[in-house]
């Protein structure tokens, strides 16, 4: 346990960091959850429009850190592709 007041301070501001990260962390899952159940059940429209709400929530979480630039970059790559690949059949 901290026992400066310093580290006692940053044990008080990580924990509340933590809560809001995981908070972003959610949002940003279940916008993906979102957009994988659109796809599962081939409906083009609303995988479109889930994915744009995915993107969002990705780019914001990936700038502030909750998850790396690239990873969501990649998932976000992955996603179209298969909603490109519904369009065509």
């Amino acid at each position: 346990m901290a026992t400066h007041k310093s580290a006692e301070k940053r044990a008080r501001s990580t924990a509340r960091k933590q809560v809001v990260n995981r908070a972003r962390r959610t949002r940003a899952h279940s916008a993906l959850v979102k957009v994988e159940s659109a796809i599962t059940a081939k409906d083009f429209k609303g995988a479109m429009a889930a994915l744009r709400a995915a993107q969002s929530e990705l780019a914001r979480a990936a700038g502030k850190g909750i998850i790396s630039k690239n990873r969501a970059a990649r998932k976000m790559s992955r996603l179209s592709a298969r909603i490109k690949a519904l369009k065509t059949k």
